[in-house]
C-alpha cells in the first residue's frame, strides 16, 4: 500500500482531494525562509488566512459602531455565539441546542462538574484515565475537595497494564463495573494528550449509563480530529478547546456539550450568569432578579460572547464545512498516520518506537514517539532540521500531521530526518 520512495509521497499529495486547503493557512517558515514541517497542530493549530479578515471586520465594527455593534453588525455581537452553534454541533455529532461556545475548557469543566457531580454517601467517586491532562486532574481533584471529600478516597484511575502505554478498553469497562455502586462520574479524554490513544467513547458511555453513572469527556484532542456522535452515543456532557485541531488561535473560545435530556431541564443546579438567563427577560436586569435558564446548552453560558476570541473560530469552522466535515478529513488522517507509521517501521531504529496504538481506529492524527536514547537531543535535532513538533517528559515526541494543511511529502521528509 505504501512506499518509502519520495515519488510515492508526491503522488499521494497530487491525488489528495483536500490538498488545496493548505493554501488557506499561513505556514510558519524557518531561517531559510521555507515552510517548517508543522506537526504541532495538536498543540496549536495554524492560522487560517480568513481569520484575519473576520477579526478585522469586528475591529472595524467596534471602531465605527461602538456599543451599537451588539445589535447592528453583520453578525451582531449580542448573538455572536449563535453563529458558531450549528457548525460546532456538526463536528461533535450533536443537536444545535446541545452545544454552546464559551469560556475556556477548564472553566467549562468546572461548570459541568458543578451541575453533574453531586456526590452522595454511597456514590461519590470519579473515574479518570492516567495520565490525564493535568488541568483536568487539577479541576477534578479540586471539585472533590470542594465537596469536602479526599481525592485519595474519591478518585479512581484507569492505567495501562505493566509494560504497556495505552489503556485497554476492557480494563476501563471492568473498572466501571467493579465500582458501579460508588461511581458518581466517569470523566475521560476523548483522545489522550500523551499517547494519542483514541478511547472507545461509545462503549465507555454505554457502560457508564448501564449503571446510572454520569459520563463526560474532555475533547480537546478529539474535536476536529476524529468523528464524534455525542448525541447518539448519549454522553451526558463534554468540553473542549478550539485552538488545537479547530485552528481558532491562542485564547480562542472553548465549548461545551450538554445532552438535550439535561439541557432542557431548567431545574438542574448550575453556576449561573446573565447570558444563561432567558433572553426575553435578560435586559430587565434588576427588575427580574430570578434566574430563568435558557432550556438549552446556552443555559450554562455565564457571560456575553467574547467576540475577538470567537471570530477566528467562525472562519475556521467554515473550512470544516467546505471540506465536507470530518469523514473526508478522517480518511486522509488514516492515510497520513498510516504512512507515517510505515516509514518509522522502515527505519527500524532501536533509538525510538511508537507508543500510539497501531490500530488506526484507536488513534487520531497524533503519533507519539518514545525516544530510548537522548530524547531531548533528538527533539532538538528535529527542530534544527525544520520540524515543529513538541516534547513531553520524560521521553516522548508528539507529531501530528493534520489533514487540513499537512502533506504526505512532509511526512516523508520528517521520517528522513528522523532516520538521519
Amino acid at each position: 500500500m505504501f512506499s518509502a520512495d519520495e515519488t510515492f509521497a508526491r503522488e499521494m499529495d497530487t491525488q489528495d482531494p483536500l490538498r488545496d486547503f493548505r493554501e488557506q493557512f499561513y505556514l510558519p517558515v524557518g531561517k531559510d525562509g521555507k515552510p517548517l514541517i508543522y506537526f504541532a497542530g495538536n498543540s496549536l493549530g495554524l492560522m487560517p488566512k480568513a481569520a484575519r479578515q473576520v477579526v478585522e471586520e469586528e475591529l472595524d465594527n467596534w471602531a465605527k459602531l461602538g456599543v451599537d455593534a451588539h445589535h447592528a453588525a453583520g453578525t451582531p455581537w449580542y448573538s455572536y455565539h449563535e453563529a458558531l452553534r450549528e457548525p460546532t454541533a456538526r463536528l461533535v455529532g450533536a443537536k444545535p441546542t446541545e452545544v454552546v461556545c464559551m469560556n475556556s475548557l477548564t472553566v467549562n469543566l468546572h461548570l459541568m462538574m458543578a451541575t453533574f457531580y453531586r456526590p452522595t454517601k454511597s456514590r461519590f467517586k470519579i473515574l479518570m484515565e492516567e495520565p490525564a491532562f493535568p488541568s483536568d486532574t487539577y479541576a477534578i481533584k479540586t471539585q472533590i475537595v470542594h465537596h469536602g471529600l479526599d481525592a485519595k478516597d474519591a478518585l479512581i484511575l484507569a492505567r495501562p497494564r505493566k509494560g504497556e502505554f495505552t489503556i485497554r478498553t476492557e480494563d476501563i469497562l471492568d473498572l466501571i463495573k467493579k465500582h458501579a455502586d460508588q461511581l458518581a462520574v466517569v470523566m475521560f479524554g476523548g483522545v489522550n494528550f500523551f499517547t494519542g490513544q483514541l478511547f472507545d467513547v461509545k462503549k465507555i458511555i454505554a457502560a457508564a449509563r448501564e449503571h446510572g453513572i454520569i459520563v463526560g469527556f474532555d475533547l480537546a484532542h478529539a474535536i476536529g480530529n476524529v468523528p464524534l456522535k455525542l448525541h447518539d452515543w448519549n454522553a451526558d456532557f463534554a468540553v473542549w478547546c478550539s485552538y488545537k485541531y479547530l485552528n481558532a488561535g491562542p485564547g480562542a473560545v472553548a465549548g461545551a456539550f450538554v445532552h438535550e435530556r439535561h439541557a432542557t431541564n431548567t431545574k438542574l443546579p448550575r453556576l449561573a450568569g446573565w447570558f444563561g438567563n432567558d433572553p426575553n427577560t435578560r435586559f430587565r436586569l434588576h427588575l427580574e432578579p430570578e434566574f430563568i435558564p435558557v432550556p438549552s446548552a446556552d443555559g450554562w453560558q455565564i457571560s456575553n460572547p467574547p467576540i475577538f476570541a470567537m471570530a477566528p473560530l467562525l472562519a475556521s469552522l467554515a473550512m470544516f464545512d467546505e471540506a465536507g466535515g470530518m469523514e473526508p478529513l478522517r480518511a486522509k488522517s488514516f492515510k497520513l498516520t498510516g504512512y507515517f507509521e510505515f516509514l518509522i517501521d522502515q527505519i527500524g531504529s532501536k533509538r525510538f518506537s511508537l507508543i500510539t496504538p497501531a490500530d488506526p481506529n484507536a488513534r487520531g492524527a497524533q503519533l507519539s514517539i518514545q525516544a530510548h536514547e537522548h530524547p531531548k537531543q533528538l527533539h532538538e535535532e528535529l527542530i534544527a532540521a525544520g520540524v515543529k513538533c513538541d516534547f513531553r517528559e520524560p521521553n516522548v515526541i508528539r507529531a501530528a500531521p493534520t489533514p487540513l494543511y499537512n502533506t504526505f511529502h512532509e511526512v516523508w521528509r520528517f521520517a528522513k530526518i528522523l532516520a538521519e
